[in-house]
């Protein structure tokens, strides 16, 4: 697996560990459905300024969102092997974070995992269907340790 990281925000400063943890988390969830690690994947840091243009222009939704998924569906990139781009507003995760009541770390981990699902097929458009992606992403995030505190 490969991972391509754009930082283009300047209010959060990504440590080193959590880049370390993203790596992991995106491995588990890869192997979580059997997929071949021999895949480019791009993750992009934003601010919510950032990630609002983003909604906006891709999901018609004119407000800042915690993580955008972009999966790579068109034949002639996957034999390229991308499998997708992540955006995460690192603001949004942290105020996400103080929400929940859980570390910053916690929260960028499990936006992680839900856009890797998303990069991978799921979605959370019918109950049933979010019960499944939500089951996955618990599987991933328990194997590694990763509880809300």
């Amino acid at each position: 697996m490969e991972l391509f990281i754009d930082d283009r925000q300047n209010k959060i400063k990504v440590e080193n560990d959590l880049i370390e943890d993203i790596k992991k988390v995106i491995i588990e969830s890869m192997n979580e459905e059997e997929i071949d690690l021999n895949y480019e994947i791009s993750l992009s840091f934003v601010d919510n300024e950032e990630i609002r243009i983003l909604n906006r222009d891709f999901r018609n939704k004119d407000q800042a969102t915690d993580v955008l998924s972009f999966p790579m569906e068109d034949e002639e990139f996957i034999e390229e092997k991308t499998l997708g781009d992540i955006v995460i507003s690192l603001e949004r995760a942290l105020e996400q974070s103080k929400e929940y009541n859980h570390s910053f770390k916690r929260e960028m981990l499990f936006l992680v995992c839900h856009s890797m699902f998303h990069l991978m097929g799921y979605d959370h458009d019918t109950d049933e269907n979010t019960k499944e992606m939500r089951e996955k992403e618990k599987s991933v995030l328990n194997k590694l340790g990763i509880k809300r505190e």
